[in-house]
């Protein structure tokens, strides 16, 4: 009798072993291979079935999962949609984008780090939830930001924390309702992305101030400037011709300066001076004397040809190679080839303010699970030592000049240093690219900034830029 419930139990035992390792198998081994089956429509009603974690800005939710009378049990529902839009993405039969996408893992419960959880949820029978999402976003600012581009406009506001890389508004328009690509009707989604895509200058798929490159004018200068001082062919003393017009080499064609700025005050320029009334000519004479090399690698210091996860995807923005003097020339006025995304461009500001050092953009504060136990805090992370700091500290005093006597006049701020430099692309076939990028305070900087307003003419892009990123650090300094 004893040998025959040795042999039982040897059995069952045997039985709930491969029981046991079929399950974690599927669970844990096979599961990605398994979801990514096209032909699997559980995971589908499993994604939908569950409740997903949340996205949240200050502690309260822009996206989450609300109990749904459909065959799906829950339904993904945005709040605010239009002002986060571009940051959450949307999640629904067909996919998911941006922060959905990005963090996709976490938010369904299936990371790496949530499987102690999947772990308990299986043998105790508990409803699986994913983890919640905290953003860096100051939602203040982001609606601030918004407010300041009309509607119609197609533009992008980007602010930072120079010391630690923190996203603390990213706003883009056109926008679009987030709901409207949450239905659980195929047809209906078809016919609403259909009707989205067709709206010029905007895609659900994209996030402008991440993935949009666009020709960066004068804020460029910054990076000219920066190259010229790195590589000690230059310093404040310099003195550079500053003629009316530089024949461009090769072609019939003179590069001016702007007609009616003060650039044609001297016929010589220091830095000061030239970032301070943006005179081309002097830039293009100073980038041909640099050279193609200097200038790139000065670039990818900034940031360029280095594509980023923050954790969406950052499109690398990009300075042209093997140029001819003609076109390099351009490229030092960000103009020709040389492109660049909102994102960059606060880089570019954020690595000056914060003594040459820059650090990696982050849109994550924290991620916790349904028990608010913390799963990832990401700290702050050094990207790149762009410039030396001697370096940093004299960009800053020359960007202060651009405020306090150039071409950024109207972001003055009483009692403040603010330092700052803008820019006007011309897009052929279209109106320009306008641009604002600085900091404050110049002497301790809290925030960063970058402003592009698209396709306008020159009066309408001072009035939208300039003045707006003044508002916006205004709103920082009084907190």
């Amino acid at each position: 009798m004893n040998q025959a419930i040795r042999n039982s139990w040897v059995v069952a035992l045997a039985m709930f072993v491969l029981i046991l390792g079929s399950l974690t198998y599927v669970q844990f081994f096979a599961a990605e291979e398994l979801n990514e089956n096209p032909n699997n429509s559980r995971a589908l009603y499993r994604d939908f079935g569950e409740p997903r974690g949340s996205i949240l800005v200050d502690g309260k939710a822009i996206a989450e999962s609300v109990p749904s009378d459909d065959q799906f049990n829950f339904q993904r529902v945005y709040n605010n949609p239009q002002l986060y839009s571009h940051l959450t993405g949307f999640f629904n039969l067909n996919g998911t984008s941006q922060l959905e996408m990005a963090m996709n893992e976490e938010l369904s419960g299936n990371s790496d780090r949530q499987f102690y959880d999947r772990l308990v949820q299986v043998f105790s029978g508990a409803q699986s939830q994913g983890a919640s999402v905290e953003l860096t976003i100051d939602p203040e600012l982001q609606q601030l930001a918004y407010d300041l581009i009309p509607d119609g406009q197609k533009g992008s506001i980007v602010m930072m924390d120079p010391k630690t890389g923190d996203i603390l508004a990213m706003v883009s328009k056109p926008t679009y309702d987030t709901n409207a690509l949450a239905v659980h009707d195929t047809a209906v989604l078809g016919a609403t992305m259909e009707e989205l895509t067709s709206v010029p200058g905007l895609s659900p798929y994209t996030n402008p101030a991440t993935q949009s490159l666009l020709a960066p004018g004068s804020v460029f200068k910054l990076v000219d400037t920066a190259a010229a001082l790195e590589t000690g062919k230059y310093n404040a003393d310099s003195v550079i011709p500053n003629p009316a017009a530089f024949p461009l080499p090769g072609t019939n064609i003179s590069l001016p300066n702007f007609t009616t700025g003060a650039c044609s005050a001297r016929s010589e320029a220091d830095f000061a001076f030239a970032l301070a009334q943006s005179c081309n000519t002097v830039f293009a004479q100073v980038a041909l004397d640099l050279g193609q090399d200097a200038l790139a690698e000065q670039a990818e210091k900034f940031g360029f040809d280095t594509p980023l996860s923050i954790p969406t995807e950052v499109v690398a923005s990009h300075f042209p190679e093997n140029e001819d003097q003609a076109q390099l020339a351009l490229a030092s006025i960000g103009q020709g080839s040389v492109t660049a995304t909102p994102l960059e461009v606060a880089m570019i500001s954020a690595a000056i303010a914060n003594n040459g050092v820059q650090m990696t953009p982050n849109l994550i504060r924290s991620v916790r699970a349904p028990d608010l136990s913390v799963i990832d805090e990401p700290k702050p992370t050094e990207l790149n030592k762009s410039v030396s700091p001697e370096t940093a500290r004299q960009l800053t005093e020359w960007m202060v000049g651009v405020v306090e006597n150039g071409t950024a006049s109207a972001a003055r701020i009483p009692g403040v240093e603010v330092a700052g430099k803008t820019g006007t692309a011309e897009v052929e076939g279209r109106g320009d690219n306008a641009w604002f990028t600085g900091f404050a305070p110049a002497d301790d900087p809290q925030v960063v900034i970058s402003v592009v307003m698209e396709d306008v003419d020159l009066t309408t892009g001072a009035q939208l830029t300039t003045p707006s990123a003044q508002k916006l650090l205004e709103a920082v300094l009084n907190k």
